[in-house]
C-alpha cells in the first residue's frame, strides 16, 4: 500500500531541526528538537546534568534540500512521440535576477499529449512564460504560508489562462490535448499540481508517498463532477467516449462553446509537503510508467540504483527500460530529483560514506608504567 502524503494548509511556523552538543572536543548528535521560528529567534539548549565547569556549544542545523535532476524519455510502443518535459533545478538563476524566491527554488514539469503533439509542445515552449513572466507569480525570500498560498493560487491560474491560450493559438489543433503535471521547490516545500493522469510520488524513508491523484473518469469525484456537468464515462471508462482522463490541458472540441460548462477541466489538483531529511527522491512519470508498475515498485527502483551508481539520469533511463520491459504501450517519460548533492539512505543510522570518527582516551600515569613494563618484559623474553 502506498502512504498518503503529508498536506500543509496553514502557516508554516515550526521547522524540525537538529543540534549538535560539542563538549570537551566529543561531539554527540542529539534527537530534533521543534524550534518555533515565530516567537523566538534563537534557541538556547542546556543538559539536565551540566555543570559549571563544562561548557558546550550548541550548533543548529536546518535541513535544506541540494537539487540534482535527471530524465529520460522513450517513444515505447506508440508510432508518435507526444511526450514533453521540462526540468530547472535552479529556477532563480534560470529567471534572472528580476525574481526573488526562497532557496532552493526548482520548476519541473511532465506534459503528456494526446491526438496529437501539439499542446504538449506548446506547454513547452511557453511553460517558463505561462507560469512565471505573465502569470504575476509572487516573489519572497522566505517560503512562508502567506507566499506558498500565493504560489498555488499563481500555479492554478496559470493551468486555466494556458488552456485558454491554447484554444487561441491557431496553429493548435482542437482535437490535441494534454495532461499536465508541475512540480515546484521553494526552500523546503515541495507544491506539486495535477490536471491528469501523470504522476508524482515521494520517497520518504523508502516508501512511496503519492504527491498527485490520477483523474480518471470512473473515479467518483470525478464522475460526479463529469455528470453534473453534462458529460459521460463509456463502459470503457472514457469521458464522452473520447478520453480517459477527466481534466486535460486542450480538447476544446470537448470544451466548446467557451464559457460553457464542460465536463473536462484544466483546472489542477494541489498536494504540498515540508521536505526533510527522511526525503530522499522525487519521481515524476507519465501515466506509461505508472500503467505497468506501482508507485512503490518505482521508488525502489530508483532507491536501488541511486545506491548502486547516484546518477538520478540513470534511474529515469532505468526506469523507463523496466517499463519497456514489462511491455509498456504507451510514450515514456520520468524526472528523477534528488533532494542532496549525493545520495543517502534515509533509514540508516550512519552514513556508510562518512569516515568514522575517532575518539581519544587517555590513561593514568600508573597506567602507562604498567603497561611500559610488560612492554620491556617481553622483549626482555623475545
Amino acid at each position: 500500500m502506498v502512504a498518503g502524503a503529508e498536506f500543509i494548509h496553514q502557516s508554516i511556523s515550526v521547522l524540525d531541526v537538529q543540534y549538535r552538543c560539542i563538549s570537551k572536543g566529543m561531539e554527540e548528535i542529539a534527537e530534533p528538537v521543534s524550534v518555533d521560528v515565530g516567537s523566538a529567534s534563537e534557541v538556547e539548549l542546556r543538559a539536565s546534568d551540566a555543570t559549571s565547569t563544562i561548557s558546550e556549544e550548541v550548533v543548529l542545523t536546518q535541513f535544506v534540500p541540494r537539487l540534482r535532476s535527471g530524465s529520460y524519455a522513450d517513444i515505447g510502443g506508440r508510432r508518435d512521440m507526444e511526450d514533453e518535459h521540462i526540468q530547472v533545478d535552479n529556477l532563480s538563476a534560470h529567471l534572472g535576477p528580476g525574481f526573488t524566491f526562497p532557496s532552493p527554488s526548482a520548476f519541473y514539469g511532465v506534459f503528456d499529449g494526446h491526438a496529437g503533439p501539439d499542446v504538449a509542445a506548446y506547454m513547452k515552449r511557453h511553460a517558463i512564460e505561462l507560469f512565471f513572466e505573465n502569470a504575476e507569480f509572487p516573489h519572497a525570500s522566505q517560503a512562508d504560508g502567506v507566499f506558498i498560498d500565493s504560489v498555488e493560487n499563481s500555479v492554478r491560474r496559470s493551468f486555466l489562462l494556458a488552456d485558454l491560450a491554447i484554444a487561441d493559438d491557431c496553429p493548435v489543433s482542437i482535437y490535441s490535448g494534454t495532461t499536465a503535471l508541475t512540480a515546484l521547490i521553494f526552500g523546503r516545500v515541495l507544491l506539486v499540481a495535477n490536471a491528469g493522469d501523470c504522476r508524482a510520488v515521494l520517497c520518504r524513508k523508502g516508501k512511496a508517498l503519492d504527491m498527485s491523484q490520477d483523474h480518471r473518469p470512473i473515479y467518483a469525484a470525478e464522475l460526479q463532477r463529469v455528470v453534473e456537468c453534462g458529460g459521460y464515462v463509456d463502459n470503457c471508462g472514457y469521458l464522452n467516449g473520447l478520453l480517459s482522463v477527466s481534466r486535460a490541458l486542450g480538447d476544446w472540441e470537448i470544451k466548446l462553446p467557451r464559457g460553457s460548462r464542460s465536463p473536462l477541466i484544466a483546472e489542477p489538483e494541489f498536494r504540498q509537503t515540508m521536505l526533510t531529511e527522511d526525503d530522499e527522491f522525487l519521481i515524476i512519470g507519465c501515466d506509461g510508467i505508472w500503467d505497468v508498475m506501482s508507485s512503490q515498485r518505482a521508488v525502489s527502483m530508483v532507491r536501488m540504483g541511486l545506491r548502486r551508481h547516484d546518477d538520478p539520469e540513470r534511474c529515469a533511463k532505468e526506469l523507463v527500460m523496466e517499463a519497456l520491459r514489462l511491455e509498456a504501450s504507451d510514450n515514456l517519460t520520468v524526472i528523477v530529483v534528488c533532494f542532496d548533492t549525493e545520495y543517502r539512505d534515509s533509514t540508516s543510522q550512519l552514513d556508510p560514506c562518512r569516515p568514522s570518527r575517532l575518539r581519544g582516551c587517555s590513561l593514568s600515569m600508573e597506567a602507562l608504567c604498567s603497561l611500559r613494563s610488560l612492554l620491556m618484559k617481553d622483549d626482555v623474553m623475545n
